[in-house]
């Protein structure tokens, strides 16, 4: 029976996830499956992958055939490697020794370059994290700054209006004062005119004299 290693799809729709299972090749994709080896969840920054690390190497070593996608994932977990030396050591090319610490060496630079790129993608969220802070900041102050901008003319209107309405009433004061003089002045004027008509009998008594 041949048979391959491949994904199953499952989750919802945009956002699936795999299980890495072995299967007969003449099965559907979702169908029905000998073992499942492992899961891949490509919606995280790196992607999620668990995996039976035995399980996968035996069933590469007994012939079943992973697809492209299914290839990736193995050789990333380092299970290709690994067939890879141990073929090495039936054919007598290196002892079972050092294909293990050749194993460890690929395995430790592997991880130290997973490490790396999750340690860069934490640091570009908080990067991006920041930058939106700021920008929420300056759009913050920016709208403080036109709202202080548009009461101010309000405030200056309503001092204006109190000055004028304080200046009203000495106004009013003064165009009264020139009335109330006027109207002191009237009778002296008054007065001025009647002497005349006074004095106008006791010339006309030294006439007649």
């Amino acid at each position: 029976m041949a048979t391959k290693i491949r994904l199953q799809r499952h989750g919802k729709k945009r956002r699936p996830y795999y299980h890495i299972v072995v299967a007969d090749s003449r099965a559907k994709r979702d169908g029905r499956f000998i073992e499942r080896i492992g899961s891949y969840n490509p919606n995280t920054n790196p992607a999620t992958i668990e995996m039976e690390f035995d399980r996968a190497l035996h069933w590469v070593k007994v012939g079943a055939q992973p697809t492209d996608t299914a290839r990736a994932i193995l050789s990333y977990k380092g299970v290709m490697m690994k067939n890879h030396l141990d073929k090495g050591v039936t054919k007598g090319a290196h002892t079972q020794e050092q294909a293990d610490a050749k194993f460890d060496k690929w395995l430790a630079e592997k991880e130290g370059k997973i490490a790396a790129k999750a340690d860069k993608v934490t640091q570009e969220k908080v990067a991006q994290a920041e930058a939106q802070l700021k920008v929420e900041r300056e759009f913050t102050e920016a709208r403080l700054a036109e709202l202080a901008a548009a009461e101010a003319p309000v405030v200056e209107e309503e001092v204006s209006e109190e000055a004028a309405a304080e200046e009203a009433p000495a106004a009013e004061a003064t165009e009264e004062a020139p009335a109330a003089e006027a109207t002191e002045e009237a009778p002296a004027a008054e007065a001025a005119e009647e002497a005349p008509a006074a004095e106008a009998p006791a010339e006309e008594e030294k006439k007649e004299d």
